[in-house]
């Protein structure tokens, strides 16, 4: 059986978890949804739990590993994504007569109102019959749903990097609006990372807060360049 068949339960509290056919969850259900697991932190855990500050939703989002943890990071960085949820739910249905239940790690939607259902698991496990059945059967019942059902693994190494190190300028609190307009309208032209800070300093008042204000526009892409190779002073900075 497939999406209509598949029950889905979403936790509102820790006492309190409602339950939906899947043909009848719509995107509000989630409104006050709460992650399907705590997230935990104690000695010698197996896992590398987390919460992490997500500019996208101006909170914490958990994870549960290293992994979720990257491409977390990736998708609070990606301009497409207007919303996050971990843990969102637990669904369980029939598998040509298999009984399946599985949590995804993340539902995110985009700004164009689609949803968007994320497992994340290592490459090196996407071909284990467990894990292969598994997500196929998910892909089947999310996709028969009109949901994106995507598996993200391990990221690039260097786009990784980059981004991690970007998120330390991500929260736009941190920065004066006038500041952002101006040096924005300084930057109307290509030129290096190193022009850029140096081009903004005046406007910043120092040259170390002028680098902030850069590495902050290029977290929410008011500027743009390759990030599959390593930030230096010589990487070229385009305006959006």
């Amino acid at each position: 059986m497939t999406g209509p068949a598949s029950m889905v339960r979403i936790r509102r509290s820790e006492d309190l978890v409602d339950v939906f056919s899947l043909g009848d969850v719509r995107l509000r259900m989630f409104d006050t949804a709460v992650p399907w697991r705590v997230f935990r932190w104690y000695r010698k855990q197996r896992h590398f739990s987390g919460s992490y500050w997500s500019a996208t939703m101006d909170a914490p989002v958990g994870y549960e590993s290293r992994l979720e943890y990257a491409n977390l990071l990736l998708t609070d960085f990606d301009p497409r994504v207007e919303w996050i949820l971990s843990q969102p739910f637990l669904i369980e249905g029939l598998d040509r007569g298999t009984p399946r239940k599985h949590i995804p790690d993340y539902l995110i939607t985009h700004t164009d109102g689609s949803v968007c259902v994320v497992d994340v698991k290592p490459a090196e496990k996407l071909q284990l019959p467990k894990v292969r059945d598994s997500l196929s059967w998910s892909r089947r019942v999310f996709e028969a749903h009109g949901w994106e059902y995507r598996v993200q693994s391990e990221p690039d190494r260097v786009l990784l990097a980059n981004v991690q190190f970007l998120a330390g300028y991500r929260r736009r609190f941190q920065f004066v609006d006038a500041e952002i307009a101006a040096v924005i309208d300084e930057l109307r032209t290509p030129m290096t990372f190193g022009e850029a800070a140096r081009a903004a300093a005046p406007i910043a008042g120092d040259p170390r807060a002028a680098r902030s204000l850069v590495l902050h526009l290029l977290w929410t892409r008011q500027l743009r360049t390759d990030l599959t190779h390593l930030l230096n002073t010589t990487t070229l900075l385009e305006p959006t």
